[in-house]
Protein backbone atom coordinates (compact mmCIF):
# COMPACT_ATOMS: atom_id res chain seq x y z
CA UNK A 1 0.00 0.00 0.00
CA UNK A 2 1.20 3.68 -0.63
CA UNK A 3 1.23 5.88 2.23
CA UNK A 4 -1.71 7.77 1.18
CA UNK A 5 -4.16 4.64 1.03
CA UNK A 6 -3.08 4.07 5.04
CA UNK A 7 -6.48 4.16 7.21
CA UNK A 8 -5.31 6.33 10.01
CA UNK A 9 -7.68 7.54 12.09
CA UNK A 10 -10.51 5.96 9.94
CA UNK A 11 -13.12 3.34 11.42
CA UNK A 12 -12.90 -0.36 9.89
CA UNK A 13 -16.31 -1.84 10.50
CA UNK A 14 -16.73 -5.60 10.34
CA UNK A 15 -18.73 -6.38 7.47
CA UNK A 16 -22.18 -8.42 8.17
CA UNK A 17 -20.23 -11.97 6.77
CA UNK A 18 -17.64 -11.40 9.68
CA UNK A 19 -18.17 -14.55 12.08
CA UNK A 20 -14.90 -13.97 14.37
CA UNK A 21 -16.84 -13.59 17.73
CA UNK A 22 -13.96 -11.00 19.02
CA UNK A 23 -14.59 -8.85 15.77
CA UNK A 24 -18.53 -9.80 14.72
CA UNK A 25 -20.21 -6.61 14.12
CA UNK A 26 -17.40 -4.52 15.52
CA UNK A 27 -16.35 -0.99 15.00
CA UNK A 28 -12.47 -0.40 15.30
CA UNK A 29 -11.04 3.29 15.41
CA UNK A 30 -7.71 3.22 13.39
CA UNK A 31 -4.94 4.28 15.39
CA UNK A 32 -1.82 2.98 13.46
CA UNK A 33 -1.85 1.69 9.80
CA UNK A 34 1.67 1.56 7.73
CA UNK A 35 3.50 -1.16 6.24
CA UNK A 36 4.23 -2.61 9.53
CA UNK A 37 0.89 -3.45 10.24
CA UNK A 38 -2.52 -1.95 12.08
CA UNK A 39 -3.38 -1.11 15.30
CA UNK A 40 -6.48 -0.73 16.77
CA UNK A 41 -9.24 0.15 19.59
CA UNK A 42 -12.39 -1.58 18.99
CA UNK A 43 -15.29 1.23 20.15
CA UNK A 44 -18.20 -0.37 20.68
CA UNK A 45 -17.48 -3.68 23.21
CA UNK A 46 -18.30 -2.71 26.38
CA UNK A 47 -17.11 -4.97 28.87
CA UNK A 48 -19.62 -4.50 31.81
CA UNK A 49 -16.65 -3.00 33.51
CA UNK A 50 -17.09 0.79 34.81
CA UNK A 51 -14.46 3.27 34.92
CA UNK A 52 -14.60 3.52 38.73
CA UNK A 53 -13.47 -0.01 38.95
CA UNK A 54 -10.26 0.57 37.33
CA UNK A 55 -9.58 3.86 39.63
CA UNK A 56 -9.91 1.52 42.72
CA UNK A 57 -7.80 -1.06 41.68
CA UNK A 58 -5.21 1.49 40.47
CA UNK A 59 -5.50 3.63 43.95
CA UNK A 60 -6.68 6.20 41.58
CA UNK A 61 -8.37 9.62 43.64
CA UNK A 62 -11.88 10.23 42.36
CA UNK A 63 -13.93 13.26 42.46
CA UNK A 64 -15.93 12.97 39.63
CA UNK A 65 -18.86 11.01 39.84
CA UNK A 66 -19.54 11.09 36.04
CA UNK A 67 -16.21 8.93 35.46
CA UNK A 68 -16.67 6.83 37.62
CA UNK A 69 -19.64 5.62 35.67
CA UNK A 70 -18.21 5.72 32.17
CA UNK A 71 -17.74 2.59 30.27
CA UNK A 72 -15.03 0.52 29.92
CA UNK A 73 -14.60 -1.42 26.22
CA UNK A 74 -13.10 -4.57 25.45
CA UNK A 75 -10.45 -2.93 23.15
CA UNK A 76 -9.40 -5.94 21.30
CA UNK A 77 -8.09 -9.00 22.06
CA UNK A 78 -4.01 -7.88 22.34
CA UNK A 79 -3.12 -6.90 25.83
CA UNK A 80 -5.80 -7.18 27.66
CA UNK A 81 -4.80 -6.04 30.98
CA UNK A 82 -3.37 -2.83 29.81
CA UNK A 83 -5.66 0.50 29.82
CA UNK A 84 -5.80 2.48 26.43
CA UNK A 85 -7.43 6.08 26.47
CA UNK A 86 -8.53 7.39 23.24
CA UNK A 87 -9.31 11.20 23.71
CA UNK A 88 -9.62 14.67 22.62
CA UNK A 89 -7.80 17.06 22.91
CA UNK A 90 -4.30 15.47 22.48
CA UNK A 91 -2.88 17.07 25.64
CA UNK A 92 0.51 16.70 26.90
CA UNK A 93 0.54 13.42 29.05
CA UNK A 94 3.17 10.92 29.48
CA UNK A 95 2.85 7.99 26.76
CA UNK A 96 0.69 9.32 23.75
CA UNK A 97 0.24 8.76 20.42
CA UNK A 98 -1.07 11.66 18.43
CA UNK A 99 -3.39 10.47 15.84
CA UNK A 100 -5.12 13.62 14.42
CA UNK A 101 -5.18 17.29 15.11
CA UNK A 102 -7.82 16.31 17.59
CA UNK A 103 -7.42 12.64 18.56
CA UNK A 104 -4.61 11.12 20.80
CA UNK A 105 -3.92 7.70 22.23
CA UNK A 106 -2.98 7.36 25.72
CA UNK A 107 -1.69 4.70 27.64
CA UNK A 108 0.04 6.52 30.91
CA UNK A 109 -1.62 6.91 34.43
CA UNK A 110 -1.93 10.90 34.24
CA UNK A 111 -4.56 10.99 32.40
CA UNK A 112 -6.66 8.59 34.01
CA UNK A 113 -5.82 10.42 37.03
CA UNK A 114 -6.94 13.77 35.20
CA UNK A 115 -10.39 12.21 34.20
CA UNK A 116 -10.91 11.15 37.84
CA UNK A 117 -10.65 14.50 38.56
CA UNK A 118 -12.42 16.13 35.85
CA UNK A 119 -9.35 17.62 34.30
CA UNK A 120 -8.92 15.30 31.99
CA UNK A 121 -9.93 15.50 27.96
CA UNK A 122 -13.43 16.64 26.76
CA UNK A 123 -14.25 13.16 25.17
CA UNK A 124 -12.27 9.95 26.15
CA UNK A 125 -12.89 6.34 25.65
CA UNK A 126 -11.62 3.64 27.64
CA UNK A 127 -10.98 0.31 26.74
CA UNK A 128 -8.23 -2.95 27.88
CA UNK A 129 -6.90 -4.20 25.48
CA UNK A 130 -5.97 -3.43 21.47
CA UNK A 131 -6.78 -4.39 18.14
CA UNK A 132 -3.75 -5.46 16.13
CA UNK A 133 -2.41 -6.76 12.38
CA UNK A 134 1.04 -7.77 11.64
CA UNK A 135 2.33 -6.60 8.15
CA UNK A 136 0.06 -7.08 5.19
CA UNK A 137 -2.22 -9.03 7.16
CA UNK A 138 -5.33 -6.15 7.77
CA UNK A 139 -4.88 -5.91 3.62
CA UNK A 140 -5.20 -9.63 2.73
CA UNK A 141 -8.86 -9.18 5.33
CA UNK A 142 -10.28 -6.45 3.21
CA UNK A 143 -9.08 -8.36 0.06
CA UNK A 144 -11.49 -10.85 1.59
CA UNK A 145 -14.42 -8.57 2.55
CA UNK A 146 -13.93 -8.75 6.09
CA UNK A 147 -14.03 -4.94 6.47
CA UNK A 148 -15.56 -2.12 4.93
CA UNK A 149 -13.52 1.49 6.24
CA UNK A 150 -15.44 5.11 6.72
CA UNK A 151 -14.20 7.95 7.62
CA UNK A 152 -13.63 8.45 11.25
CA UNK A 153 -16.63 10.59 13.14
CA UNK A 154 -16.49 12.22 16.25
CA UNK A 155 -19.76 11.92 17.10
CA UNK A 156 -19.88 8.22 16.53
CA UNK A 157 -16.71 7.74 18.29
CA UNK A 158 -17.73 9.30 21.36
CA UNK A 159 -21.56 10.25 21.35
CA UNK A 160 -23.48 7.80 19.66
CA UNK A 161 -24.76 4.73 21.71
CA UNK A 162 -22.96 1.90 22.06
CA UNK A 163 -25.17 -0.32 19.96
CA UNK A 164 -25.45 1.89 17.41
CA UNK A 165 -22.06 2.60 16.43
CA UNK A 166 -21.92 -0.26 14.40
CA UNK A 167 -24.68 1.13 11.41
CA UNK A 168 -23.82 4.83 12.50
CA UNK A 169 -20.17 4.24 11.13
CA UNK A 170 -22.00 2.53 7.95
CA UNK A 171 -23.79 5.54 7.65
CA UNK A 172 -21.68 8.08 7.57
CA UNK A 173 -21.25 6.85 3.88
CA UNK A 174 -24.44 6.49 3.00
CA UNK A 175 -24.61 2.29 3.27
CA UNK A 176 -27.22 0.58 5.49
CA UNK A 177 -24.59 -2.27 6.58
CA UNK A 178 -27.39 -4.56 7.87
CA UNK A 179 -28.20 -4.74 4.28
CA UNK A 180 -25.35 -6.27 2.74
CA UNK A 181 -24.58 -9.58 2.06
CA UNK A 182 -21.80 -11.92 1.80
CA UNK A 183 -19.92 -11.97 -1.47
CA UNK A 184 -21.22 -14.83 -3.78
CA UNK A 185 -17.80 -15.44 -4.78
CA UNK A 186 -14.75 -15.24 -6.32
CA UNK A 187 -14.04 -16.35 -10.02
Amino acid sequence: MKEANYLNNQFIIAMPSLADPIFSHTVTYLCQHNKEGALGIVINRPTGMKLGEIFKQMDIRVTSLAATEAMVFAGGPVQQDRGFVLHTPCGNWNASMTISDNIALTTSRDVLEAIAVDQGPEKYLVALGYAGWGEGQLEKEFKNNAWLNTPYGKQVLFDTPINQRWSAAADQIGIDINKLTAPAGHS
